[in-house]
């Protein structure tokens, strides 16, 4: 552990490579302290994190740069919590009193606010319709063997997807069809229509359509649950403001990732609780943002860890003024979209 000369000089010196992204030397340290301790004295406590693996140097003649174990101690021992802003509170406050109707609206806005207000790339992660319940189910035939499925939503988000229709189904079994899956699931939750199919359609199905395997397979098309989760960014570009990332070689990774849906899924998939997690350069699995730290933030939503909130920029990166805005974040998402799906 640390000495407390050694912490102070080096929570110094991370907000200050925070601030100016510039390599930190002993004078500037000295400046900024409020310790009675000599420049020399500095240098040779800074040249100590050093050989501990608390900073860098990446130039013979230049300043020290924190490493990433600079950053992992900084974040959980010596980070000093910052408040949202005043003008930042208006600005959440003004959005998510807005009205809002569409799930969707909601969690862009957020990514947006997000991005805005921490001046890096923020990505969200959630299911649209995992708070949401059934409203209505629809089957309108393009052709003889296909189809397209609406799937409404009481909040009136709208999933539709193309079918194929079994042979063995005629049109008028399609319309039957499509009015037993609306008034037998009608309000339940869309997370739970593959547990709920079989248990309080499979009857009807019995009575009312001869070609029961058909139709079976028909309903497994409708309800399938993949792609329900949905990657929304904001600020994508923001990335390209950051000195570490002027280079091609180091901001290709980045943007290749940023285009890939699945595997920003991987990235943020949540932990077991609710809560903010930070990641600093190599604690990533991911090589592509192996010179970025992400944070991130899961919100439960009547009771189940629904949406994640992240904030990828570099090590570099403000943590405590991002973690301060994503605690003031849950109470303001949680009620929209509570509001949204009531």
């Amino acid at each position: 552990m640390l000495n407390e000369r050694e912490q102070s000089i080096l929570r110094l010196v991370v907000d200050d490579y925070i601030r100016s992204a510039e390599p930190v030397g002993s004078r500037t340290v000295s400046k900024r302290s409020t310790m009675q301790v000599s420049p020399a004295t500095i240098r040779n406590v800074m040249s100590d994190l050093e050989e501990m693996g608390y900073l860098e140097q990446p130039h013979t003649s230049a300043g020290r740069i924190p490493s990433e174990k600079g950053y992992r101690f900084y974040v959980d021992h010596l980070m000093m919590p910052v408040g949202i802003t005043r003008s930042d509170v208006a600005t959440v406050r003004e959005i998510f009193l807005q009205i809002m109707d569409q799930m969707e609206q909601v969690v862009q806005q957020t990514a947006q606010i997000v991005s805005s207000l921490t001046n890096y790339t923020s990505i969200v992660l959630g299911s649209l319709t995992e708070t949401a319940k059934l409203a209505h189910v629809d089957v309108i035939p393009l052709s003889e063997t296909s189809g397209v499925a609406l799937i409404v939503t009481d909040s009136g988000h709208v999933e539709n997807r193309v079918i194929s229709i079994p042979p063995e189904i005629s049109p008028a079994e399609v319309q039957k069809f499509a009015r037993i899956l609306s008034d037998k699931l009608k309000g339940t939750d869309m997370h739970r229509l593959k547990s709920e199919l079989f248990q309080e359609v499979q009857r009807e199905l019995t009575r009312y359509m001869d070609e029961f395997s058909g139709a079976m397979q028909l309903l497994n098309q409708i309800v399938k649950t993949d792609g329900e989760e949905r990657v929304y960014l904001g600020g994508t570009t923001k990335i390209l403001n950051q000195p570490e990332f002027q280079t091609v070689e180091k901001l290709r990774p980045v943007l290749d990732l940023l285009e890939n849906h699945d595997t920003l899924f991987h990235l943020l998939s949540p932990p077991d609780k609710p809560g903010v997690r930070v990641q600093i350069g190599h604690e990533n699995e991911l090589v592509e943002v192996r010179d970025c730290s992400l944070i991130t933030a899961t919100y439960a939503i009547d009771g189940r860890k629904t949406w994640t909130i992240g904030v990828l920029g570099p090590t570099r990166m403000e943590y405590a003024r991002v973690i301060g805005i994503l605690n003031y974040l849950n109470e303001g998402f949680s009620a929209a979209v509570s509001r949204v799906v009531k």
